[in-house]
């Protein structure tokens, strides 16, 4: 349980149901992406093959929960196809099938699905079917960013465990674990995104270190006002795909966005953002912003690549 920062009332509910045995067959965990489902999805499957006698459920050390903890046990199974967008009902009655073959070593098979929300209305029938009256050994995990996307059927099956956010103490002192060499204004900024979830803000960290070159020279030339690189940088991106300049325009409205952020007193999450607050006005930086969105609607239509980055040359030479 210690691995689920938070969430104590959670973890004393379940640490009674661990150790008087009343597991439910079908949990319903919900919260935000880096809310710590998948986590929680682990210790109950830990809970639920763990052999150890006596003590705290589930031990961490006995072979059952090592190999849950290792990713290893074959009872335990994901159940999902992660290059389509959707859970698809074929998916679940294959899951259906496999339900009524009894577990291979452990004392249940438990079976995770980790896009719960985006199975459609057949596959959320499908499923109902076997949560209903499932065997005495099937349990069933189902995480989820937004439950009300889930049948009231499904929903009135399981028991709801709903992720809670952390207190800023707890998590800027995790996230400092978590990603040493940040420096505290840093781990303050992202964690004041976060919403309080850990994982969001990790998240928020790794975005800074996989900024694109052409950001960091984007951030460069802007706040320098360096007009002529700005045309040096943008000429090339005109023979980029589509997709490519979409999601660079993108990472620069963010990092305009950010910037603002810092003109309005906050750290910024990033070094690039926190130059550009620094050196341009906020003035600069909204209208700089406008014209990126404008462009990645523009982008999103049928205007041209190249087009598009000739414009830009004019649009983000902001004399303020």
């Amino acid at each position: 349980m210690q691995t689920l920062l938070g969430n104590e009332q959670l973890k004393r509910g379940l640490a009674a149901a661990f150790a008087s045995g009343r597991l439910s067959h079908c949990y319903l965990l919900a919260g935000p992406a880096g809310s710590g489902k998948h986590t929680l999805a682990r210790i109950l499957c830990a809970a639920m093959e763990c052999t150890a006698e006596g003590g705290q459920r589930p031990c961490g050390s006995c072979l059952q929960c090592r190999k849950v903890l290792d990713k290893l046990h074959p009872d335990v199974i994901t159940v999902d196809e992660p290059d389509k967008k959707t859970v698809s009902v074929e998916l679940i009655r294959k899951t259906r099938e496999d339900v009524f073959i009894k577990p291979n070593e452990g004392l249940r098979k438990v079976y995770v699905i980790p896009r719960a929300m985006d199975m459609n209305p057949a596959a959320q029938n499908a499923l109902l079917k076997v949560i209903e009256e499932p065997p005495e050994y099937a349990a069933f995990l189902l995480l989820t960013d937004a439950a009300e996307r889930l049948l009231p059927t499904i929903r009135s099956r399981a028991v709801t465990l709903r992720l809670s956010p952390l207190s800023e103490a707890e998590g800027v002192a995790a996230l400092s674990r978590r990603c040493p060499g940040r420096s505290p204004e840093e781990l303050r900024d992202a964690w004041s995104r976060s919403g309080g979830f850990l994982g969001q803000a990790e998240a928020l960290l790794s975005e800074a270190e996989a900024l694109a070159p052409e950001t960091r020279s984007f951030a460069d030339c802007f706040a320098r006002r360096d007009r002529m690189g700005l045309t040096e940088l943008l000429v090339p991106m005109e023979r980029l795909k589509r997709e490519q300049l979409l999601s660079l325009l993108n990472q620069w409205a963010e990092l305009l966005s950010q910037a603002l952020l810092v003109r309005s007193g906050l750290p910024g999450t990033w070094e690039a953002a926190r130059k550009i607050g620094q050196s341009r006005t906020g003035v600069a930086c909204m209208e700089a912003l406008c014209s990126l969105r404008r462009s990645v609607e523009l982008l999103q239509g049928n205007i041209g690549v190249g087009n598009l980055c000739g414009a830009l040359q004019v649009w983000l030479d902001i004399r303020e």
